[in-house]
Order: structure tokens, then C-alpha cells, then sequence
């Protein structure tokens, strides 16, 4: 894999147990299938363009399976719902041997696409807003 990307991509924490009831609760009427956030990386992009370019990959390869793609950088968003927050988010499962093998292929996972200047506003404060939100 190319270090470069690799530099970009931010692993986030497994959410926590706490946040993850809450949003069952508060988002999704405890529907648990709905919660597809809870394993999670960004990938901070430098423009549009390559957020594009980005989506294509992704889109061409056969061992990923995009199950919902969530485009909060469309100026038609009303992002008074996400506090303000703008990214592409994909959630999406990786299906090969390996992932089939260790009955994890079914797993969603969340990829956030950034833009560089949302990425360096998401700092912790940024982050907790959108939280309490």
C-alpha cells in the first residue's frame, strides 16, 4: 500500500460501549442493524477531486461492497443536522478469503472522506459538539 496514503488515514477507537447505546436509543429507536459506526477510519483528502477519485477505487473494487454512502459535502446538505460536520461517510464491508474465513465478511465498517480543512477543524472540541448535539 502506498505509505503516503496510509499517512492519511486516521483510525478512530472502536466506539464505546456508552456512546454506542446512546445513539441506539437516541438515533435509531434501538434498532442495532442500524448502528454501522462502531469500527472506523477518515481518510483526509486534499480536494474534491480527489475524494472523487477516491470513491471511484473504492466503487471498482470487486472485495469491497458499499452498502450506504452519506454525502455531506453536497451543497445541498442542511448541515444544521450534523451540527455543522461535512464529510462523505461510507460505511462498507470487505468481502475476500481472508474476511470469509474468519466469518467477519458481513462486518460494516464506516469510512469518512475529509477534506484536509474539515479534518483540521475535527479536533477533540469540534468532535464533542457534534456529540452533544
Amino acid at each position: 500500500c502506498d505509505p503516503a496514503l496510509l499517512a492519511r488515514m486516521k483510525r478512530a477507537k472502536l466506539k464505546g460501549w456508552k456512546r454506542a447505546i446512546e445513539k441506539l436509543l437516541r438515533c435509531y429507536q434501538g434498532e442495532v442493524d442500524r448502528l454501522l459506526d462502531v469500527s472506523r477510519a477518515a481518510l483526509v483528502l486534499e480536494s474534491p477531486a480527489d475524494v472523487v477519485r477516491c470513491l471511484n477505487i473504492i466503487l471498482d473494487d470487486p472485495e469491497v461492497i458499499l452498502c450506504r454512502v452519506q454525502n455531506r459535502l453536497d451543497p445541498a446538505y442542511d448541515s444544521s443536522v450534523s451540527a455543522g460536520y461535512r464529510d462523505v461517510g461510507l460505511n462498507l464491508r470487505i468481502k475476500w478469503e481472508w474476511t470469509a474465513r474468519a466469518g467477519i465478511d458481513g462486518h460494516v465498517c464506516e469510512l469518512q472522506l475529509l477534506l484536509r480543512e474539515f479534518a483540521q477543524l475535527k479536533h477533540e472540541e469540534g468532535h464533542q459538539h457534534y456529540v452533544e448535539f
